[in-house]
């Protein structure tokens, strides 16, 4: 069953194609994001380089090594289970080196052409306590050496988990302190799925944009409003390699001043008489500026029809202000959610939020990660985590509805006769009365 437009898989690409910015595992795990184009080189530094074209038309997941500018796939190995032996990893110290090949023989070695597969074995061979190591540690010891040795490249997947990880590695001040369990915890706060209707004010290089597109994969509404005058730039967007149908019709921005009713934007004359065309170019170039104002007018007029579904915010302003110029195009019971990687910036948000009547429940969370080392017989928690992952501050949109009105009670006259006690027993039953 091939995958549906609203599917995370069928947002993406499935193959490399030339001109897409993909990320590259390398020997010591570290992610790397490099550009595909035909006839290039794609160069690693100290891990190597290799053609581009050797990627493109390949899907994502395989490892290669690289020969020269060519990759070699090579075997995905699987985990195994792996027995103790009488070994007890004792360290023996007496006095001499336990690895005797130093560094000029293994240079040697690489010079002469010793594949690395070779140089580890020697170096396992002239290890002189290697085999009172557990089949644990001979495994890290390997894993350890491949690192070092090994020429490979693993291609990975763009899920929105593994790009917002990339970015949270390289730089976690450009996406906001946004790891990728804090990102699915706004995504979810706001109930982000296909056919709805969205506002976002991303300053965390589009990695929250990015998220909320994946899960609406091409159908409903996102309006991005931004401080710059052409569409913002959303770096963290590029290695996601979105296929049209999740940006055209969805995705569209406003900036601060065109995004407020009484702003009048100032543009160039999109119509003039046809004795001023005097070629194609420009009448090209005015068919441009017409469109362009067209579609200007039909974003506002999409923001202020209003009744979008909830609001995401990770940006560097103030996040109430922002809060308070688009609360009216929210509808009711719209989820509201910021995200900041200061608390004390929640919960003054917070302490105005609950003064209002405008708000439902505001609430701040702090998410929290532990990574686990997942291995048959060897489960446990990293002895590495991270320090955070921000704060997330969630409400709920309640509209302002008037008192019910409440009916007057009926006032006997002196002239109505007085009703006898059948009658006014009867009255508060009226399921007892004859009809």
């Amino acid at each position: 069953m091939e995958p549906g437009p609203s599917s995370p898989s069928g947002n993406r690409e499935d193959t490399i194609k030339s001109g897409n910015t993909i990320l590259l595992r390398v020997p010591n795990g570290g992610l790397k994001g490099v550009k595909i184009e035909n006839d290039s080189t794609v160069a690693l530094g100290r891990f190597g380089s290799f053609n581009a074209n050797e990627l493109i038309g390949q899907g994502f997941g395989t490892t290669y090594e690289m020969e020269g500018k060519r990759l070699l796939p090579l075997i995905p190995r699987t985990v195994q289970d792996l027995e103790d032996t009488d070994a007890t990893n004792e360290l023996i110290n007496d006095g001499e080196f336990v690895q005797p090949l130093t560094v000029d023989e293994i240079t040697v070695l690489k010079q002469s052409g010793a594949h690395a597969s070779d140089i580890i074995q020697k170096q396992i061979e002239a290890h002189t306590s290697y085999s009172l190591k557990t089949e644990y540690s001979k495994e890290k010891y390997k894993k350890r050496k491949e690192a070092k040795y090994f020429k490979s490249v693993t291609t990975v997947e763009p899920t929105i988990f593994n790009v917002c990880d990339y970015w949270y590695s390289k730089d976690q001040s450009r996406v906001r302190d946004i790891r990728p369990d804090t990102l699915s915890q706004v995504l979810n706060l706001a109930n982000i799925q296909p056919e709805g209707r969205y506002l976002a004010v991303d300053d965390a290089s589009g990695i929250v944009v990015a998220g909320i597109l994946d899960r609406m994969g091409g159908q409903g509404r996102l309006m991005t409003i931004c401080d710059t005058e052409s569409p913002p730039a959303y770096p963290a967007m590029v290695p996601m390699n979105f296929k049209p149908h999740v940006l055209d019709p969805v995705l569209c921005s406003l900036n601060w001043a065109t995004a407020q009713e009484d702003h009048v934007p100032v543009t160039a004359p999109a119509e003039v008489s046809p004795e001023e065309v005097k070629s194609d170019r420009q009448k090209n170039r005015l068919h441009k500026r017409k469109a362009a104002i067209d579609a200007l007018k039909r974003t506002r007029e999409d923001l202020y029809a209003g009744q979008y579904d909830a609001l995401v915010i990770a940006s560097q302003y103030d996040p109430y202000s922002i809060v308070e110029r688009l609360f009216p195009y929210l509808s009711g019971s719209a989820s509201i959610v910021i995200h900041s990687p200061y608390i004390q910036v929640l919960t003054e948000i917070q302490s105005k939020m609950r003064s209002s009547t405008g708000f439902l429940f505001p609430s701040v969370s702090e998410p929290w990660l532990r990574r686990y080392q997942v291995l048959p017989g060897r489960t446990h928690p990293t002895m590495n985590t991270s320090g955070t992952g921000g704060y997330i501050l969630h409400a709920t949109k309640v509209l302002d509805q008037p008192a019910p009105s409440v009916k007057p009670a009926t006032v006997l006259s002196a002239e109505e006769p007085e009703q006898n006690d059948e009658q006014e027993t009867g009255s508060h039953s009226p399921m007892l009365t004859d009809s």
